[in-house]
């Protein structure tokens, strides 16, 4: 499997700019990425998402499955912000997961293991920002939890804060249109180097810790989307080796 570190991408129609990511540029054979014919409706937005994501690049990256969809609501008012999907390379020979384990330990494995993709769809126009504070608050809310369980060591603690206050910065003051996707990617892990958060169109974070729990605070307790982590939970109940 080829490193994903020297990786530029831009993956949806209508944006054009690229990402350098690491030490060298590689642009994508085109601009879009290819979806299957087929794809999936949340039903709490009627917003659709395609059933596998391919993202052209001149180094290769994996097709990636979709494994649930759900909504994100905030406030008492249940104000729906967003829809997400998450995929994952399940095809990667590091997944070796027994039919046996339970729905929680699979999620943790698949995101410990394999490269992983999720998709946000506003259910109307936002602001980057507004994203921003909702991604940094559950990743502080995350550290919390872990330095409170004690699984979080002073030097992962030391090492994630110069990558949070990054990925705090690559967020513009501009708008995110309704039904515009944004694509998060996190780089499966490779022994060299640390794994990297990738943000369509704004940049990348390197840190194993800060990259990780970005995703894994998706399906922490109920989950930052109960409907999203419900639906993860019931594709991999028969998932497994």
């Amino acid at each position: 499997r080829a490193s994903l570190s020297p990786l530029v991408w831009g993956a949806a129609v209508g944006f054009t700019s690229l990402w350098a990511l690491h030490v060298q540029t590689v642009h994508l054979d085109t601009e879009a990425p290819l979806i299957s014919d087929e794809t999936r409706v949340d039903p709490a937005t009627s917003i659709e998402f395609p059933t596998t994501l391919t993202i052209p690049s001149k180094v290769p990256l994996p097709q990636f499955t979709l494994i649930g969809v759900g909504v994100r609501t905030v406030s008492f008012l249940r104000v729906k912000v967003y829809s997400v999907g998450f995929y994952a390379d399940l095809n990667n020979p590091n997944l070796k997961i027994p039919k046996t384990a339970t729905p929680q330990e699979k999620i943790e494995h698949i995101i410990q293991n394999t490269a992983c993709v999720l998709r946000i769809i506003p259910t109307r126009s936002t602001s980057y920002s507004h994203l921003r504070d909702g991604f940094m608050r559950a990743l502080q809310g995350r550290m919390r939890l872990l330095q409170q369980n004690g699984t979080l060591t002073s030097e992962e603690e030391a090492s994630a804060q110069s990558p949070l206050r990054k990925l705090k910065s690559i967020f513009p003051n501009t708008p995110l249109a309704k039904h515009a996707p944004l694509d998060i990617l996190l780089t499966e892990p490779e022994p060299s180097q640390p794994r990297s958060l990738v943000f369509r169109d704004l940049g990348a974070v390197q840190n194993d810790w800060v990259a990780k729990h970005f995703v894994l605070a998706y399906f922490e307790g109920d989950g930052i989307s109960p409907p999203l982590k419900q639906s993860v939970v019931t594709a991999l109940e028969g998932f497994g080796k």
